[in-house]
């Protein structure tokens, strides 16, 4: 059986995974395309008032106000303006990859995880014992 690993080493190891996920392209890429629209005044002036509006509506829905059609045409507007724009766009591509990227490394990572935790529940389970189950598990049949 293998050594223990302390929490020092888990921590460790998440310390150099994020400095090596940190030099993907991916990373580079929504970090140049946040700039670019933070840089772009259209842009950003586009997402700030994206942002006032919709906190404008929420702190209005929850007073008891309805938004009205109006209100909701002007917010459809405007989003339709942010998506149009070219580097709100690429910031949108640059996410999405930053986002699989960061997804597909969380499942590498819980693959071994899930493997040992699924070896140990199904021990557990036919032993009779149920220790290792989890309530609610479908595999456990509650």
């Amino acid at each position: 059986m293998p050594a223990a690993t302390d929490e020092n080493e888990i921590m460790s190891a998440a310390e150099r995974l994020g400095q090596v996920v940190a030099q993907h392209p991916a990373v580079e890429k929504y970090k140049q395309a946040q700039r670019a629209v933070a840089e772009d005044t259209d842009a950003s002036r586009l997402m700030s008032e994206f942002g006032r509006q919709i906190e404008a509506l929420a702190r209005q829905e929850q007073g008891g106000m309805r938004v009205t059609d109006a209100q909701r045409q002007q917010l459809e507007t405007l989003q339709t303006q942010i998506a149009s724009h070219i580097k709100v766009k690429a910031l949108n591509m640059a996410e999405v990859d930053f986002t699989d990227l960061l997804r597909r490394v969380s499942q590498t990572w819980q693959r071994p995880l899930g493997e040992a935790l699924g070896g140990a529940r199904r021990g557990a389970a036919g032993a009779g014992a149920g220790a290792g189950a989890v309530p609610g598990d479908p595999r456990r049949g509650a």
